[in-house]
């Protein structure tokens, strides 16, 4: 799990066994061990990734980033008008993220 979690703070954090109860350490390891995520997994995930302001392919916690680099994808939005890019597992999640009158999401390769 090393590789794809890093510590991103100068100061001490708390060990990364003491997150094992978390969310985000237990959606890292289920994709580690190559098990499919359920939707309610994927749309949280599309939702922590986009709401936080540290990164765009991970989510930070307590000093530590879980990246999500392997499952992302990037997406080009355009919602009432405007255009914007959006990181999410599948259209679904980016759809139940964003919500309300999007015109179109396009995949970004």
């Amino acid at each position: 799990m090393e590789a794809t979690v890093f510590k991103f703070v100068p100061w001490e954090v708390p060990a990364l066994s003491s997150l094992k109860d978390t969310l985000v350490y237990k959606i890292r390891a289920l994709l580690n061990n190559g098990i499919p995520l359920n939707r309610a997994q994927k749309n949280w995930l599309t939702a922590k990734v986009n709401s936080n302001s540290y990164f765009n392919n991970a989510i930070p916690l307590k000093g530590w980033a879980f990246r999500f680099t392997d499952i992302l994808k990037k997406y080009v939005v355009k919602k009432d008008g405007q255009c914007f890019e959006i990181y999410g597992v599948d259209k679904t999640s980016v759809r139940e993220y964003i919500r309300g009158n999007i015109e179109y999401i396009i995949e970004i390769k």
